[in-house]
């Protein structure tokens, strides 16, 4: 007997599922993608400030249009309109790329995303790369408050048991192989995560941690 593994995606909103990868799709598009846009459904990357299509590749926000998308929240217009377009696309709020083929690459979410003096930094980018270290077991990037940058990257570790490392290992491990502006500035080493009741991580809690570790605060 064979067994198949496909890998898909959706959210509540979509009835659950916009995106699904085929049975017979390589190892590379079933580890690295969630599938292709699945039939009569409409999928986008568009910028998130102006709302433009990006080309193909490109990161921006995921949305998408067709028969699975909700009517809206329930007693909630405000939030709908905030989400649902008029023209009927559904905001994901995750940043994604998009092949010629409608396959989808997940970079993370909008919310998390860092904005260091202008640039557009993604921080499971910064995490993928990181987990690549031999000594560290989980990492977690957010962006801390910074007065010149306007956000200044931070990298919350915690490493493999019976392991030592220092800060300065880590940068010049990145050193050697990430653009130098998606450095973490900051490394800071956790034997925890803010969790929520569901076992996710609270990135805005960590920031706070981390903000207070570091003993910054925003301009008032």
């Amino acid at each position: 007997m064979e067994y198949y593994v496909m890998v898909a995606y959706g959210t509540t909103e979509n009835s659950p599922m916009t995106f699904c990868t085929s049975p017979t799709d390589n190892l590379e598009r079933k580890s690295e993608t969630v599938g292709f846009v699945v039939e009569h459904t409409e999928a986008k990357i568009v910028d998130p400030t102006t709302g433009q299509v990006v080309p193909l590749g490109a990161t921006g926000e995921l949305m998408t249009r067709g028969y699975c998308v909700m009517l809206g929240y329930w007693d909630d217009e405000a939030k709908t309109q905030e989400c649902i377009t008029k023209s009927g696309w559904y905001k994901t709020g995750d940043l994604a790329s998009m092949d010629a083929f409608s396959y989808c690459r997940i970079e993370g979410r909008i919310k998390d995303m860092i904005i260091r003096g202008g640039e557009n930094v993604y921080p499971a980018e910064i995490e993928q790369f990181l987990h690549t270290h031999p000594k560290v077991k989980e990492a977690q990037v957010v962006g801390v408050v910074d007065a010149r940058m306007g956000e200044e990257i931070c990298a919350c570790i915690k490493l493999i048991d019976g392991e030592e490392c220092t800060a300065e290992e880590i940068k010049v491990y990145c050193k050697q192989h990430i653009a130098h502006f998606k450095i973490p500035r900051y490394v800071l080493f956790v034997t925890s995560y803010p969790l929520t009741v569901t076992g996710k991580i609270q990135k805005y809690e960590l920031r706070k941690e981390a903000e207070q570790q570091l003993g910054l605060k925003k301009d008032k």
